[in-house]
This record gives structure tokens, C-alpha cells and sequence, in this order.
């Protein structure tokens, strides 16, 4: 997979988790959930094509041409590369079709709740199917990793604050040049998860911000465009923190919990 491929590919799979992790909240008196998919199949994709995606399906999930690591990293809740250690390199490189499909029941009650739950309640399936499939198992641990703090900048937020009961939501644009993320009722957990792999650590919340939600633009240009552009550039994402939502990223190191890869297989056939 090129750089390109491999950065979508990374950024796809690490919003997703964060939006499951993040943005919602299991509600009371939910469903019952299911524990696992009713019908699975994995095959190796062997049409040398670079595109790849992930598809939320009504029933399930769709991965076309992708490293099972996207599923890894959208089961465990995975942002960042350096989260994860001992991924087999084949995991990393080998692109595979995955299509997991829930029986009609489950399907049935996922129309009630958004995309969100659906993708969170289909996490603990994706780590079954792995278990199952490829023999996978992993354990947690907590090492320092370089960070990045947010914090409030001295003259203050920039954002509006939007109504707790607010529904909270992302729209990302990326054009030839800028990049725009707006939220509407975002909290700023949703924030930094979203933007990890943008800003290439970890973020850590240090506002003291809690459960707020905000409405918010935040508008920069990659590092890859304003290198080809210094001329006509935006800000970078850093500068755009401050300038634009009154927040700082400050380099650090910090506790994080990593996931530790102690077996994975090769799939087995379908």
C-alpha cells in the first residue's frame, strides 16, 4: 500500500473507533446486543488496486481491499500506530475483503439507534470474529508515550458552547489544499480523538472542559500541502488550535494504554 493509502487508511479507521468510543453513549434499556455475526467471509483481495474502504452496512460491516489492521484498530478502539505493538507485518501490508453480516433481529433493532451505536456495538464482534478467525489474542499495558497536553490558551476559548442534550457531530472536507472539520455540539474528547492522527500523537485533554460541548470550525493546511505552498498556505493545525478554537497542543509525555498483539494467524479460509 503507498503512504497515501496507508494515512487514509489510518485516519478512516482511527475516526471510526473514536466516534464509537466517543460520541456515544450506550443508551438504557438498549437492545440486547449480539455476540457475534452470523455470517462471515474473509479472502485475500488480489486486485493490485490501491483504493480501499470501510462500509457500515443495515446488517454489518464491508472492508474492501484493506490490512486486517483497520479492523484491529476499529475493534480496540485504535487511533494511532504507535498504540500497537507486535501487529504481524502481514496484517499491516496484505489487503483482504471482509463482508460480516448480523442476523435480521439484531438488524432489525440497529434501525433504531445512529451509525455510532451501531459501530460500537459491532466492536466486541469484530474482536470475536478476529479470535475466531485468526487466532488473535492481545492484553493491555500502559507505557509513556510522546503526547501532545491541549490546554486553553491565556486569552481564552474561541468556541461556542452548544446545549449538553445537543446531538453532537463532525463533517470533515478535505480539498486540494485546506482541510475543515465543523462540529456541532462536540465534546472535546470527540475533538482530540478525531485529531490524533492529524497532529501524529496522541492528544490528552488538560482543559478541565469535562462534558461541555462546543460548536466549532477549525480550518488548516496539511504539513504535505503547505511544504509544496509556503506562499498561499493556511495555518497549520497548531496554529489553527489557537488562532481558531483558543486551544494549544503543548509537546509532552504521558501514561497511555497500548495494545499488545501476543498472537495473530493468517485468516482461516471462508
Amino acid at each position: 500500500m503507498n503512504p497515501k493509502g496507508h494515512t487514509a487508511l489510518l485516519l478512516a479507521a482511527g475516526v471510526m473507533a473514536a466516534c464509537a468510543s466517543l460520541c456515544v453513549r450506550a443508551q438504557k434499556g438498549a437492545e440486547a446486543k449480539a455476540s457475534a455475526y452470523e455470517v462471515v467471509s474473509i479472502k485475500p483481495n488480489k486486485s493490485g488496486s490501491s483504493g480501499n474502504s470501510w462500509q457500515l452496512l443495515p446488517n454489518g460491516v464491508r472492508i474492501t481491499n484493506s490490512p486486517l489492521r483497520s479492523m484491529v484498530y476499529g475493534a480496540y478502539d485504535i487511533i494511532m500506530d504507535s498504540q500497537v505493538i507486535g501487529l504481524p507485518e502481514w496484517a499491516k501490508l496484505n489487503p483482504y475483503d471482509v463482508e460480516a453480516k448480523v442476523d435480521a433481529d439484531t438488524a432489525e433493532a440497529w434501525k433504531k439507534h445512529p451509525w455510532q451505536e451501531q459501530l460500537k456495538q459491532q466492536q466486541p464482534m469484530m474482536q470475536s470474529l478476529l479470535a475466531d478467525r485468526c487466532k488473535l489474542k492481545v492484553h493491555r499495558e500502559t507505557r509513556e508515550l510522546p503526547v501532545y497536553d491541549l490546554v486553553i490558551v491565556k486569552g481564552g476559548l474561541k468556541m461556542k458552547e452548544a446545549p449538553a442534550k445537543e446531538r453532537g457531530f463532525c463533517t470533515w472536507n478535505s480539498g486540494s489544499s485546506d482541510s475543515t472539520i465543523t462540529g456541532h455540539a462536540t465534546s472535546i474528547d470527540s475533538l482530540t480523538s478525531d485529531l490524533a492522527a492529524t497532529a501524529g500523537r496522541i492528544i490528552i485533554d488538560k482543559t478541565g472542559l469535562g462534558d461541555k460541548k462546543f460548536d466549532f470550525e477549525l480550518k488548516w493546511t496539511p504539513d504535505s500541502q503547505r511544504a509544496a505552498d509556503t506562499v498561499d498556505a493556511g495555518p497549520s493545525i497548531f496554529t489553527a488550535f489557537e488562532e481558531q478554537l483558543g486551544l494549544k497542543l503543548v509537546p509532552s509525555k504521558d501514561p497511555v494504554e497500548i495494545l499488545v498483539i501476543d498472537h495473530m494467524e493468517r485468516p482461516s479460509p471462508n
